[in-house]
């Protein structure tokens, strides 16, 4: 009997090492992959910001070339100077409501 519950405890030890290998090595998979992420977390905020910063010089650029009198860009010329319009009449409005 005696040597029955030693076994049992013998086994249920190995299990626990076991156990606790298996989390040590589970916690550092977590941290390199919660480090990895990070990384790429960065990398992806840089890119989005380099696309932002790209794309608002194609939108320059197309304007400046409306303005040069480009024909293929007439249109993006008028959508401009008609929002332009709109804003001000917009705040033209706003400074006859507010009594200035």
């Amino acid at each position: 009997m005696l040597q029955q519950l030693e076994n049992h405890f013998s086994e249920l030890e190995k299990k626990i090492l076991l156990l606790q290998k298996n989390y040590r090595n589970l916690t550092e998979k977590y941290s390199e992959l919660s480090m990895e992420h990070q990384e790429l977390k960065k990398k992806y905020d840089e890119e989005r910001k380099k696309s932002q910063v790209l794309a608002e010089e194609q939108k320059n650029i197309k304007l400046h070339s409306a303005i040069s009198g480009n024909p293929e860009h007439n249109r993006l010329m008028k959508n401009h100077i008609n929002r332009l319009v709109k804003e001000i009449d917009f705040c033209i409005a706003q400074l006859q409501n507010t009594g200035l």
